[in-house]
């Protein structure tokens, strides 16, 4: 079984953007989102992928996470029937002191809120925080896409 472990923060400030390798727009509906198994359908720039994810463990780092790449047009066939409410963002990916951080800044009914995720090798692994970093959310699960997807950020 794939194990997904990573942090979760909310971005103060758009300095990431300047440090950002490349950033794609992704398109993701969930035709699953009890907290048991979220299924999720993204369109990821020109590829889609089924993603397949598991209930976070106590602390909410890390869960059971499966992911395959499909067809394009068959992501976005799947978009159709998911459940109702669309993500729509732009992911910038961001090297920090040996970090990847993806960096997702939401448009629509989640626009305002821009959050970061790094993923690590243990949930004991510590991070030096870029400046731009907020506040740590990990295992707030009002963060969580298929969440986001049902009570947006800007009904909070």
């Amino acid at each position: 079984m794939a194990q997904e472990i990573e942090r979760k923060y909310l971005v103060k400030s758009d300095e990431f953007k300047q440090q950002a390798a490349r950033s794609v727009r992704i398109i993701q509906g969930y035709l699953s989102s009890v907290p048991e198994r979220t299924v999720r359908v993204r369109v990821k720039g020109d590829k889609g992928f089924l993603t397949i994810k598991g209930i976070g463990n106590e602390s909410g780092a890390s869960r059971y996470e499966w992911e395959s790449e499909i067809p394009v047009s068959e992501a976005q066939e799947l978009l159709k029937i998911c459940e109702p409410g669309v993500i729509d963002k732009t992911r910038y990916l961001v090297e920090h002191e040996n970090h990847l951080f993806e960096v997702d800044e939401f448009y629509q009914s989640n626009q305002g809120l821009t959050v970061a995720e790094v993923e690590l090798t243990t949930e004991a692994q510590t991070v030096n925080k870029p400046s731009w970093l907020g506040e740590e959310v990990t295992g707030d699960t009002r963060y969580y896409n298929s969440m986001l997807m049902k009570q947006p950020y800007t009904t909070w």
